[in-house]
């Protein structure tokens, strides 16, 4: 592994791409979903409280610009070797309306001199060619990744956390958009209801196949107003939530079925406690999880691919 992790790290990973510190900026858009008001659904992800992870300065009212300025200025705080920012478009789903807004808003970010590049989170049901073909444009000349939210990959768990689209689709999507030359990422959420450890650890198997730059994971957390928090309330015999050494073990294992040329940028969601309807580790910052999984691949002496069936 680089860096002498025994993971292929998204730290390692910035710092051999811009060989130097990168910081992402996060920007608020004002985009919406196809699920919430509609075109595919009503309503949104079972599990989804944007406002949850949204930061303090993002707002959609204010210009793309001055969310930059005002999101460089509270990163330097905690960051300050960073020089160069990525403007981070993660509410809701960046690419959900006509090519010319979107033009207008990431011409705008990549104006900035201060960004290099961006970071685009959205749904694969939210792209199309013409679109693939403007950001593949644009990353002839700078950083581009498409960030799409997978959460599953069983058609039954999309149909009951109301993805609105199917795993087949959303796959063919990622592997659609990786033929344009553009950095794709997903995210997967592991704890869903009715998905079973095994179930989930299968699909290591199934994301391995893909052709992915990232992959982020998070634990299933309980965020308050969404409907999966009315679920777990009335049913909670739907929930199996993983304990912190439940979720060390199981990641691990995972970490030793995924191929080891995917970039794993984080291990776990953060959720500020007021938002949370349960979370039986919520206290612990995402690094501080990262710091334990570091330890259980030492101590059970394995590595990212270690198991991988593509070896």
């Amino acid at each position: 592994m680089n860096g002498g992790k025994r993971y292929n790290s998204y730290s390692d990973y910035f710092r051999s791409v811009f060989g130097e510190r990168v910081q992402k900026v996060s920007i608020d858009a004002g985009f919406t979903c196809p699920n919430r008001y509609g075109t595919v659904g009503r309503g949104g992800c079972t599990y989804c409280n944007n406002d949850a992870f949204n930061p303090s300065y993002c707002s959609p009212q204010k210009p793309v610009t001055q969310q930059i300025n005002e999101g460089i200025e509270f990163h330097k705080v905690r960051y300050r070797r960073a020089s160069k920012y990525l403007a981070y478009f993660q509410t809701y789903s960046n690419t959900y309306a006509p090519l010319s807004r979107l033009k207008a808003i990431y011409d705008e970010a990549l104006q900035h001199p201060d960004v290099i590049g961006l970071v685009i989170g959205t749904r694969t049901d939210c792209m199309d060619d013409e679109k693939l073909e403007y950001f593949s444009r644009l990353a002839e000349k700078h950083y581009i990744i498409i960030e799409y939210g997978l959460e599953s990959t069983s058609e039954e768990t999309l149909k009951a956390i109301n993805r609105g689209h199917t795993a087949e689709q959303a796959m063919a999507m990622i592997r659609r958009t990786a033929e344009f030359g553009l950095k794709t990422g997903i995210h997967l959420i592991f704890g869903l209801p009715g998905e079973t450890r095994e179930e989930m650890l299968g699909r290591a198997a199934v994301i391995s196949s893909l052709p992915l730059t990232t992959v982020k994971f998070h634990q299933l957390q309980i965020v308050k107003g969404t409907k999966m928090a009315r679920q777990f309330t009335e049913h909670p015999e739907m929930f199996s939530l993983f304990s912190l050494d439940e979720y060390l073990e199981f990641i691990v294992s995972f970490i030793e079925r995924l191929n080891p040329d995917i970039v794993i940028e984080r291990f776990t969601g953060e959720v500020p406690p007021r938002y949370l309807v349960s979370q039986p580790w919520s206290n612990l910052r995402a690094d501080q999880v990262a710091v334990m999984i570091e330890k259980e691949l030492e101590r059970r002496d394995t590595y990212q691919g270690r198991l991988w069936e593509g070896r």
